[in-house]
């Protein structure tokens, strides 16, 4: 496959447009001063701001939630709010299919920070039936977009359900720099989202394969009372300056993993990932997170090296179902699928609510 030779962009990404010198077209627009986004610096001050007004916050025994993953970067942000901010943290995990890494990580950071941890998981039943269907039904960007999409608004409106119960003014969450998607949330949720819009995904809601009960899973603002108090819900690597290579190395020294191969991005993920990653490459030619950590190449925040070397080795672990691709199988028994049900029959945001859709 054929790709950027500064930041390993494949040559089919949308928008890639490589020339004759193997550059595309996005390093060809980058210059050292625009690799840092002007909107960080505002970012930060909001932050700073933000986080010393709810320290010690007296109307809740909590200053902030961190949804947490067991991933490096939901770990190494829990420290930063215990140790260097001195923050009241509750961690909070939705239970969606997470790896035994992903758990042993959880246990050994919470033990080491000593903070408190709610799991909320839903349904078995409930989640091999959403996932199925989406997997079968699939939007114009594919699987990791149709999935990832319906399945993270699950556990963000747990968290922020959770808030509004226990009177917090803040969801802290682990997102690096391109995550998610910039339509949906740079640095903060907008706060619209977050009091006047129905996250049901309107496909769902209509596809008539859902009952009432089932979609009431998603947080829906409307239901609430007027005098509902919501949540503020931030991002902080937006603002903060962000090393994925950095990342890692301090979660190991500080003894939040059991070593550092724990916090690799590869690992840490949730399983389902593999079979999202193996559709996306069937349809499209190349892996759907390429582009997102190709931005964080030209940024610096990613290490061009070890992408260079680990990208053609996950993918060749995905399309013949080795090692860690053995998920793929997994998943797919699990869900009862073959590969010809995994298809795009849906148009660009179908499962999107309408105030991003219209964005």
């Amino acid at each position: 496959m054929t790709k950027c030779r500064k930041c390993l962009l494949p040559a089919s990404a949308p928008g890639a447009n490589l020339d004759n010198a193997g550059v595309c077209a996005f390093c060809r627009q980058t210059t050292p001063q625009e690799k840092t986004a002007p909107s960080s610096a505002a970012f930060l001050d909001d932050l700073e701001t933000t986080l010393a007004a709810c320290r010690n916050n007296p109307n809740s025994e909590y200053d902030c939630i961190v949804p947490l993953s067991g991933g490096k970067d939901s770990l190494y942000l829990l420290h930063r709010l215990k140790v260097d901010y001195g923050m009241r943290v509750l961690a909070f995990t939705c239970d969606i299919d997470l790896p035994p890494v992903a758990w042993k990580n959880i246990r050994l950071a919470l033990k080491k920070l000593n903070i408190d941890h709610l799991v909320f998981a839903p349904a078995f039943g409930f989640l091999s039936k959403l996932f199925r269907y989406l997997l079968c039904n699939q939007e114009a960007r594919g699987a990791v977009y149709t999935v990832s999409y319906v399945y993270a608004p699950l556990f963000e409106g747990a968290a922020i359900r959770l808030a509004i119960e226990k009177n917090i003014p803040l969801i802290l969450a682990g997102y690096s720099p391109g995550q998610p998607e910039p339509e949906r949330m740079l640095y903060e949720f907008s706060p619209t989202l977050i009091r006047d819009e129905d996250w049901t995904p309107p496909h769902l809601a209509t596809c008539g394969e859902f009952s009432e009960a089932e979609l009431t899973a998603f947080y829906n603002p409307k239901k609430l009372p007027t005098e509902t108090a919501f949540p503020r819900y931030l991002a902080p690597y937006h603002a903060w300056d962000y090393d994925q290579d950095k990342v890692i190395r301090k979660v190991t020294e500080l003894g939040l993993v059991q070593r550092s191969s724990h916090a690799s991005p590869i690992v840490s993920n949730y399983p389902i990932n593999w079979l999202m990653m193996y559709s996306d490459l069937k349809q499209f030619g190349y892996n759907p997170y390429a582009p997102e950590f190709a931005a964080l190449i030209r940024e610096g925040k990613a290490s061009l090296t070890y992408w260079r070397i680990m990208a053609p080795v996950v993918d060749f672990m995905i399309r013949n179902k080795l090692g860690l691709g053995r998920e793929v199988r997994r998943s797919m028994e699990w869900l009862g699928l073959q590969d010809d049900d995994l298809r795009i029959n849906l148009p660009k945001g179908a499962y999107d609510p309408p105030l991003l859709r219209d964005a």
